[in-house]
Formats: structure tokens, C-alpha cells, sequence
């Protein structure tokens, strides 16, 4: 069980999320213009790849914009768990007190069959709510043993 003093502090790697935005804004161009001129009724070939383009692009210009910092501060004293969002565009803090948590577990976004999963910790706030805790560009996020280690320390503090 975790003591009541060990705060601790988890922070994203903003850099790999700003360079996989990055890698996504130039194949996403790169399928827009090379795919531009579709000709012909309904959908063909080079529509389907202009659009995957047009959207691809969407999607990773706005990961460029909204990217930052996540930082995550469990302070077991206060008995509650900081989330700042720092982006580009601006800075959102969210706090978790322990008394409004009923669980933790660990949960996993990706393909089981040949791709990859990555594990995130999950809080179940006692209103039946879920919160996701280092979802994104977090160290271990591919390793579920890390994030049940993680999971297990989180806990431990709900046990006053």
C-alpha cells in the first residue's frame, strides 16, 4: 500500500505527438495533391485516395494544434489527482478527489490481432463516470504491466 506522503508526477512526451502529427500533415498532403484530379461517375480510385487524404490531413492538423503537454500529479496529502492539459491554443486543469473515485482499473485501445495496444488507467468515479489517466503520449503505454503497476499504486490511496 502506498503512503500517504509519495506524490508523484507523470507527464507526456509532447515531442513524439508532435512529431507523428507532423509525419500525418505531409502523407495526408502528399495523398491529397498526387490524388487530385479524379475523373469519371461515382466513387474511383483516385477520389478515395483524395479523400483518405483530406481527412488524414484533418485529423493530424488538428492533433498539431490541439498537442501539448498532459501532466498528471497524484497527490496522496490533498487526496486528489491534477490533470493539466496544455496545448497550443490554451491550458485546462481538471482534479480528481479520491473521495469521488470508486476504481481503478486498466483498459487497452488497439488491434489485438497484429497491431498495437496501448493500456491506459482508468478512474470509475462514483457517479458511474469514467476518466482516462495516461491515455496518449505517456511512457509505458505499451508495456500492461506498467500501467497495472500504476494502477495498483492508485489504489492503494483509495483506502484512507
Amino acid at each position: 500500500m502506498a503512503s500517504n506522503s509519495d506524490s508523484w508526477k507523470t507527464e507526456s512526451n509532447p515531442t513524439q505527438q508532435t512529431v507523428l502529427s507532423l509525419l500525418g500533415v505531409a502523407v495526408g498532403l502528399v495523398l491529397s495533391i498526387g490524388f487530385r484530379h479524379f475523373e469519371g461517375p461515382g466513387l474511383t480510385s483516385s477520389l478515395a485516395g483524395f479523400l483518405l487524404g483530406l481527412l488524414i490531413l484533418t485529423i493530424s492538423s488538428a492533433m498539431l494544434l490541439k498537442g501539448g503537454k498532459q501532466t498528471i500529479t497524484v497527490d496522496p496529502r490533498t487526496r486528489r489527482i491534477i490533470l493539466e492539459d496544455m496545448s497550443r491554443i490554451g491550458k485546462k486543469t481538471r482534479s480528481l478527489l479520491f473521495d469521488e473515485i470508486a476504481e481503478f482499473y486498466v483498459d487497452e485501445l488497439g488491434d489485438k490481432e497484429g497491431g498495437s495496444i496501448q493500456y491506459f488507467v482508468v478512474a470509475t468515479l462514483k457517479t458511474g463516470k469514467r476518466v482516462s489517466l495516461f491515455l496518449g503520449f505517456f511512457d509505458g503505454r505499451y508495456d500492461r504491466d506498467a500501467m497495472e503497476t500504476r494502477c495498483r499504486r492508485l489504489a492503494g490511496y483509495l483506502r484512507p
